[in-house]
């Protein structure tokens, strides 16, 4: 994903002079590929990652395109008082690049780790929230989210995630996407649990059920009359997310079932409201908090049993 950013924005840079690139001291191996072409629109902050957001707020008031990269909790919860005054409330044309969704970094512990993020920044005027679920979408959200000229946050995998580009779906900001149609109930996924969910829809499917996919790889904001039409006529719902309980997808879904009046089952399957005990791989957190692909099968199907 990181790759299929910088390969992005290098396309966009070439065209428009107004691109800047900031980091705190992050990005080797592939950000060179930026500096080296545009060594005067790169600026390695250091370690000093809310500076590095005022530079970039400086930057936008000057009519510069400005895109952060850096580790999520490094450039979400240790700069959000950057974030919420310097770009939301002055609605500036920065673009944040958060990279480790999840338990992305799951071997540097729980400093590292990105569950957080989406509830914090949800609650933030202004906001763009973008989640894209392999290459194909990352590459496609950069492109369409730099004629946004507002706070936009991308939120990335480390990996690359299991490809999509077979489905045949637009990807468009602010709607969410159908992947797979079905009748006996919805699986809502976004980011790096999307290519999980597919295999979830796939085991479900051998077993006599068949599920609709909705990827929502726009968080905020989000097509509310279009989402609802897409779950008209279902009475069974699950979210599955790599991110806390609380304030991420599941939370925005039953907002929006809550108000809609909608009654049925719906289930909220994401990382427990606490902090984890333990360190280790993406795989082993997610099997670990019930997130791989034949966890989040048995939860559903236990749900569909009773």
């Amino acid at each position: 994903m990181r790759n299929a950013f910088i390969k992005t924005l290098i396309k966009l840079a070439e065209k428009d002079g107004n691109i800047y690139l900031l980091t705190g001291d992050l990005g080797f191996s592939f950000l060179e590929k930026f500096s080296e072409k545009f060594p005067d629109r790169f600026i390695n902050c250091g370690l000093a990652e809310q500076n590095m957001l005022g530079v970039a707020a400086g930057l936008a008031l000057e009519g510069k395109k400005v895109y952060v990269y850096s580790i999520i909790p490094f450039i979400i919860m240790r700069c959000l008082e950057q974030i919420r005054n310097d770009i939301c409330y002055q609605n500036l044309n920065v673009k944040i690049i958060g990279v480790g969704a999840g338990f992305s970094y799951g071997n540097l512990g729980v400093t590292h780790y990105a569950i957080e993020d989406i509830a914090v920044l949800r609650s933030l005027s202004n906001i763009v929230i973008l989640s894209p679920a392999d290459l194909r979408e990352t590459e496609e959200l950069i492109l369409k989210s730099y004629k946004l000229e507002k706070p936009t946050y991308v939120r990335l995998g480390r990996k690359e995630e299991k490809k999509l580009s077979d489905l045949n779906y637009q990807i468009e900001i602010g709607k969410p996407s159908v992947l797979v149609d079905g009748k006996d109930g919805v699986l809502i996924s976004t980011g790096n649990q999307v290519g999980i969910s597919l295999e979830v829809v796939e085991k479900l499917k051998k077993l006599g059920y068949s599920f609709k996919l909705i990827n929502l790889s726009t968080l905020k904001p989000i097509d509310r009359k279009l989402l609802l039409k897409e779950l008209e006529g279902f009475n069974k719902i699950f979210t599955v997310e790599e991110h806390n309980i609380i304030g991420g997808l599941g939370s925005l879904i039953a907002e929006i079932l809550a108000e809609s009046n909608w009654q049925g089952e719906f289930k909220i399957i994401a990382v427990p409201d606490e902090y984890p005990s333990e360190v280790g791989s993406q795989d082993y957190l997610r099997k670990k908090y019930q997130l791989d692909a034949e966890q989040v099968s048995n939860n559903i199907l236990k749900r569909l049993k009773n």
